[in-house]
């Protein structure tokens, strides 16, 4: 069901690169249709959206507020919003986005096992990778905080979010950015456009075809060596009314005292994971749920996670990258993806 192959070694530890982008070439404008592109900045990193419309309709403004709106729900790096209000224990009635997210996340956590799970925030905070916070590395914090940690700990009652413990924190950081690609293409059905793809910070949701009928192409990156690398595509994914995206631990890390601490923190042990998957691209039928499922592949690394896609009916197709122990790099893919990928040489 599997393809691997391996790449040139490389030495560790090293900056890897899995990012996706989008494939513009070769997409001018049709006949009938005026292409509309532009790009801008939202949840600490960029967007950039294309569509084609008769009407030559410029979006941006609406797609702006949109992204601010939801904001005000689930970040946290905004004081007053819903999440930051609900984890400081204030009496708040869900809307209709957060219960979405609340859903969503539940479901994949139960499918899972708590691999992908939004109460670890605590933990996420203690190893610093929270807005504000300095690492509180220990043995002690992470027994302190582990109680703290469980999905089947909340639950929404009355559109209120009920916790076990008032400790308890929840970080929808692993879904929000998915599900914001999500709301902007459905923004834009709702609008008529029917061609056109969304892509927030490396998430990417792809609806319709190009003019002509030609699907959207969707690049992987060839890992590289350190930042300052030439970027290369691996492969071009041609897609169509599905969403890509990718997780990994070679962009958000630190190092302190000469040991590198990976941002993928495993809610069953409070601790950074530790093996050998480097980073995973999925493909989905929403952008939430690839990049929840994203997440939890690196929560269970690749055994585990080519178990749970050889063992569940999830339609899910996944792209996968990891260290051999001989230092060379291995890419690991899904029957679909296997038989849609082009290798660029």
């Amino acid at each position: 069901m599997w393809q691997k192959f391996s790449l040139p070694s490389i030495s560790f530890p090293s900056f890897i690169l899995l990012l996706v982008v989008i494939l513009l070439t070769g997409c001018g404008p049709g006949r009938s249709s005026e292409k509309i592109q532009f790009t801008g900045q939202a949840q600490g990193t960029y967007y950039a959206i294309t569509y084609f419309d008769r009407a030559k309709r410029n979006f941006q403004p609406s797609i702006d507020s949109l992204l601010r709106s939801f904001d005000l729900t689930a970040s946290l790096w905004v004081d007053t919003s819903m999440i930051n209000r609900v984890n400081n224990n204030e009496d708040v009635v869900l809307n209709d986005d957060f219960l979405a997210l609340f859903r969503m996340s539940q479901e994949v956590s139960e499918a899972t096992n708590g691999c992908f799970d939004i109460t670890v925030g605590p933990l996420v905070k203690a190893w610093g990778f929270g807005p504000g916070y300095e690492p509180a590395i220990g043995q002690g914090t992470v027994d302190s905080l582990l109680p703290l940690v469980g999905f089947r700990n909340i639950l929404v009652r009355n559109n209120r979010l009920i916790k076990s413990d008032p400790g308890i924190k929840i970080d929808f950081n692993a879904i929000a950015q998915g599900y914001s690609v999500d709301l902007i293409s459905q923004f834009l059905k709702s609008k008529g456009i029917g061609n056109h793809i969304v892509d927030i910070g490396g998430e990417i949701f792809a609806h319709g075809a190009k003019p002509g009928g030609k699907p959207w192409v969707v690049g992987i990156e060839k890992p590289s060596e350190d930042q300052s690398s030439v970027r290369e595509l691996e492969v071009e994914l041609p897609v169509t009314d599905r969403a890509v995206a990718t997780s990994g631990n070679y962009r958000k890390y630190y190092e302190k005292d000469g040991v590198r601490f990976s941002h993928t923190i495993d809610p069953h042990t409070g601790y950074p994971v530790k093996h050998t998957l480097l980073g995973v691209t999925v493909v989905a039928d929403n952008c939430a749920c690839a990049d929840a499922y994203a997440t939890a592949f690196m929560v269970m690394g690749l055994n585990s996670a080519l178990q749970f896609l050889n063992g569940n009916k999830t339609g899910l197709e996944a792209y996968f990258i990891s260290s051999a122990p001989d230092g060379r790099l291995e890419t690991v893919m899904t029957q679909g993806l296997k038989e849609s990928l082009k290798e660029i040489r």
